[in-house]
């Protein structure tokens, strides 16, 4: 006799046996719970061997960084879902005061059917809510301070931290919802300062804060809309004295700031698409894909440095947004050459920076004339150096052409010779460019004392160790051998 548990095991089997038999799209996963840990698992490869699930994994992720992005981060959106223990009641009466106001501002048409709508009908209008009930967008954006219990075990947190120059923490602030509010709330605690003049010119006479609060706001709300929240993690503010770094955690979809940049088109994945499209219908953030480069016109327009993005970090971003001059050359340069497009302003940006750029890019912005030097030490360029007033820094950074420092060893040997290594570097050093590092200054006297050597123009009488350069007429080995020459002759 079969027992009950048996024939169910079989009937059970014989179910998988028939779905298995059937086509994908024929097959109804929806209501399979999602598995966030199989962040990385591609469909079809898991019955294959580890190293060539690897490759093709790697494949993936080579030929189609877009499609490998959207596999990796399909599933349920954490930030559609309902709330269940949620009520109206739970949001914030002051946030969905400035909700509606933020509304009109993106849908002006609609001003006036706004004020006909309840509660309940705008934040359905304005897709914060799923059919009436609310979601965790909803307390996300709108909900009372307390309300943030109810998205636990998730975190929804800003730190504000204030650090000195020395990195020592000065003060503190942790901002819950409604996020709607958030950015109000930052901005009051910033130290915005102004910026007077540069220390040296006239052509920068405006009084100018540190800091765009719009670029800040985008920055936030950036990170609000991409913060992963399954890692429950929180938004991390620090403000430095000379710069703000915003970091949220969660990859960065995109792949790259400069790709965003270019394209300046909506993205193709959003890892929260119902907190984005929210965001959007409350005038909090563009999709269109403009927000990003708009952050870098501004500050662009201001003459500060752009914007610097750190996504070496798994599951991080980090932007750091400037609040001073780095470089004066270069903020008067972007002030006198208002025809430079946005990619070549990002290239002398990276030089400002101390940032080695491609030989293809330095060999644009050279032929454009807004570079010297040789790669990979380069500078501002001779003409915009003029422009600038700045002719005296531009030779202590450029430095002189190789034939005056070639003539400064020969004129030492011939007036002090023999002469020792250390009497050249000595000599010389100090009048190389400033933009050498020790070691390259050095390896620069190496190169000059050897061209002259192979030149037959001076002679070490010394030894490797201990080196004591002549001139070649000077050298008595090479006078007797001169004089040999002659008696043949």
């Amino acid at each position: 006799m079969t027992s009950p548990d048996t024939e169910s095991t079989q009937a059970e089997k014989e179910e998988l046996d028939a779905l298995a038999a059937l086509p994908d799209e024929q097959i109804d996963t929806s209501d399979i719970p999602e598995r966030p840990e199989r962040t990385n698992s591609v469909r079809g490869l898991f019955h294959k061997s580890a190293s060539e699930r690897s490759k093709a994994i790697d494949e993936l992720r080579s030929k189609h960084p877009e499609k490998a992005r959207a596999i990796w981060t399909r599933g349920s959106d954490w930030s559609a879902e309902v709330c269940e223990q949620a009520r109206l009641d739970d949001l914030d009466p002051n946030a969905l005061v400035k909700a509606r106001e933020q509304f009109v501002i993106k849908h002006p048409v609609q001003a006036d059917e706004v004020e006909e709508w309840d509660d309940a009908t705008f934040l359905n209008k304005a897709r914060v809510l799923r059919q009436g009930a609310v979601t965790n967008t909803a307390l996300l954006l709108l909900g009372r301070p307390e309300s943030s219990v109810l998205l636990s075990p998730m975190v929804a947190k800003i730190s504000w931290v204030l650090k000195d120059d020395q990195n020592r923490e000065l003060d503190y602030e942790h901002i819950g919802p409604p996020f709607l509010l958030a950015g109000d709330r930052l901005l009051k605690r910033v130290r915005n300062l102004t910026v007077r003049a540069l220390p040296s010119g006239t052509l920068f006479p405006q009084e100018i804060t540190q800091y765009a609060p719009w670029v800040i706001r985008e920055a936030l709300h950036n990170s609000i809309a991409h913060q992963d929240y399954r890692l429950r993690g929180r938004i991390v503010v620090v403000e430095f004295p000379d710069r703000i770094l915003l970091t949220n955690v969660g990859d960065f979809l995109p792949g790259d700031v400069e790709t965003v940049i270019q394209q300046d088109a909506p993205q193709a994945i959003y890892r929260n698409p119902f907190l984005a499209d929210a965001m959007v219908e409350l005038n909090l953030i563009d999709t269109q894909g403009g927000g990003i480069k708009r952050m870098f016109d501004t500050q662009r327009k201001r003459f500060f440095a752009l914007p610097d993005y750190d996504l070496t970090q798994t599951n991080s971003v980090a932007v750091s947004i400037h609040g001073r001059i780095l470089d004066e050359r270069y903020t008067r340069l972007l002030m006198e050459r208002t025809d430079l497009n946005l990619s070549q302003v990002m290239l002398l940006d990276q030089m400002q920076k101390g940032m080695r750029i491609s030989r293809e890019d330095h060999r644009s912005l050279k032929a454009s004339g807004l570079v010297e030097g040789r790669y990979p030490n380069l500078m501002v360029a001779e003409l915009i150096a003029k422009v600038t007033d700045d002719t005296d820094r531009y030779l202590i950074e450029r430095g002189f052409d190789k034939q005056y420092y070639l003539d400064m060893i020969l004129t030492l040997i011939r007036e002090h010779g023999p002469v020792s290594r250390k009497e050249i570097d000595q000599a010389l050093i100090s009048e190389l460019p400033d933009r050498l590092t020790d070691e390259q200054k050095k390896i620069r006297v190496r190169n000059l004392i050897q061209e002259l050597r192979l030149s037959d123009l001076i002679v070490n009488q010394g030894s490797r160790a201990q080196p004591a350069w002549v001139l070649t007429e000077a050298h008595p080995k090479r006078k007797l051998s001169k004089e040999n020459e002659s008696e043949k002759e």
